[in-house]
């Protein structure tokens, strides 16, 4: 079956600082700046038309990454392949430049697309990926895969693996279905200025 072929043109175009307000266009600029793109970032000037949704969005969205308690290496593993697994270009993108910031080499980023069977992986990379292809094929962990993963995580860990992975494909479904074009690549910058910044966020929102 072939797959539809995505919008010339997104579907929702990108706000400028007049159609998100000036809070959020300051955030999204920032975040931008953080993550070494240089620009406010599309996915964060196209969902922040949402004005409301979109700072309460962010605050859970930096809570699971990059402030989890799943190691980076493990979070950004499972996001790319909630990326292939979705065929989203955008999420792609953006997190294989993150995921080799977090210390995955750019062979393991590419094998990432092979999936589970490819041949390389650590006993515990197999399992995580085994278990994000469960949650987007059949929405649960099966017992085997569980059992492994319990010996691997934490039970914080085991819950934020399943709410990862579905706030991803959730965020990949609403890329793909807005059109969002993917941002010019940026030359990056420590994940330690984002996890700053998104801690000043949070600050704000709770304030």
């Amino acid at each position: 079956m072939l797959r539809p072929m995505a919008p010339d043109s997104p579907r929702i175009a990108p706000g400028s600082r007049a159609d998100i307000g000036r809070v959020n266009f300051a955030i999204a600029r920032a975040l931008g700046a953080a993550a070494g793109s240089g620009r406010p970032p599309n996915l964060f000037t196209t969902l922040a038309r949402h004005r409301s949704l979109f700072r309460k969005w962010l605050r859970f969205a930096g809570a699971l990454m990059p402030g989890g308690v799943l190691p980076r290496e493990d979070s950004e593993l499972l996001i790319l392949r909630v990326a292939h697994n979705c065929d989203c270009e955008y999420e792609w993108r953006h997190h294989e430049r993150l995921g080799e910031q977090a210390g995955l080499t750019g062979e393991e980023v590419q094998r990432v697309r092979l999936g589970p069977a490819a041949e390389g992986w650590s006993p515990r990379r197999v399992t995580l990926l085994r278990a994000a292809d469960e949650l987007h094929a059949e929405r649960r962990v099966s017992d085997e895969s569980w059992s492994s993963l319990s010996e691997l995580l934490t039970d914080a860990e085991l819950i934020e693996l399943c709410m990862l992975v579905g706030h991803y494909e959730m965020l990949a479904m609403t890329l793909n279905s807005l059109a969002v074009e993917p941002d010019p690549a940026g030359e990056g910058s420590p994940p330690r200025a984002l996890r700053m910044l998104q801690s000043a966020i949070e600050r704000r929102s709770s304030s």
